[in-house]
């Protein structure tokens, strides 16, 4: 599995920030052009993320990995979700697919994915999973820093990946992880005076 790499927003950002420092405190063209990059600067959107990779910590034998690399407010979310499920040697397999929503709360994420591409192969007395192809499942992410992250899904009760869920749905985030590590990044857009009693000014993380 592949890890996250980059987001290209921190290149476009760190190229801006150097353009603004080399301008800075000229004259006449130079001066304004650093106000173009300022400006420029200014009009890059932000918005809310999850990113990373992790494996669950479970029983020896029992491999569960997650990688999310998710970005956008709401339903304008985009990105891509892997999950891959190994149990020993013979039965095992993954599933990813595209982001489709993104909410976060501090350091909780709630996203949703439809599955593009599913492979597992089966083996006796253990699950059959079917084709997953065309489902919604949603993940909850809690990026709890130095005390460790954990991780929820929305098939926690189901026991296998069958049922679809809304957008942005998941369970509580129950999985504790062995090793690796996600990153939510928190946003809300400043919502406009008497939008209601839940409206928030926007905040970042």
């Amino acid at each position: 599995m592949s890890g996250v790499r980059r987001p290209f927003g921190a290149a476009v950002a760190l190229a801006v920030c150097s353009a603004v420092v080399l301008t800075s405190g000229a004259s006449g063209p130079a001066a304004a052009a650093g106000s173009d990059v300022r400006a420029a600067a200014r009009q890059i959107p932000d918005g809310p993320s999850l990113t990373g990779s992790a494996k669950l910590k479970r029983q020896p034998g029992d491999d569960v990995h997650f990688s999310f690399k998710a970005h956008g407010f709401a339903e304008k979310a985009r990105g891509t979700f892997y999950v891959s499920h190994h149990m020993g040697k013979d039965w095992g397999g993954y599933f990813e697919g595209r982001i489709d929503c993104l909410l976060t709360g501090g350091p909780v994420a709630v996203a949703t994915g439809v599955v593009t591409e599913s492979h597992f192969k089966a083996a006796p007395g253990l699950p059959q999973v079917g084709d997953l192809k065309g489902k919604r499942f949603g993940f909850t992410v809690l990026d709890d820093g130095k005390r460790g992250d954990r991780l929820g899904y929305s098939w926690a009760l189901d026991g296998l990946p069958e049922k679809s869920v809304g957008l942005c749905q998941g369970s509580a985030p129950i999985e504790t992880l062995e090793k690796g590590n996600f990153k939510v990044h928190h946003w809300m857009p400043s919502w406009e005076t008497g939008a209601g009693a839940g409206a928030t000014k926007a905040t970042k993380r």
